[in-house]
């Protein structure tokens, strides 16, 4: 977040900051927050369903487990993602 002031207060000496540039860094962090969101979620949900017992290692199992549990939590937000982005194209195209 350090980097997202300091862009700020660059245009700032000069008085004016670009709205395009300003849109730009929003949606990065908007991008950053997004996937943040989506690696807390998907570690919490395989955690639960694949360590019975923490402890200081994980078995064979609980590693295929976690792999398995991420790669399918990953393929699944990608097919949403991609139908919401389709569904939001074709309702922009309608407007």
């Amino acid at each position: 977040m350090d980097n997202f002031g300091s862009d700020f207060s660059a245009g700032a000496g000069s008085g004016k900051m670009d709205p395009s540039t300003i849109m730009e860094q929003v949606k990065v962090q908007i991008a950053v927050a997004n996937a943040q969101e989506l690696l807390q979620r998907m570690t919490d949900k395989c955690f639960k369903k694949c360590i019975g017992k923490p402890g200081g290692t994980l078995d064979n199992s609980e590693q295929k487990c976690i792999a398995m549990c991420m790669d399918r939590y990953m393929d699944a937000w990608n097919t949403v993602s991609r139908t919401y982005n389709s569904r939001l194209q074709r309702e922009r195209a309608r407007m």
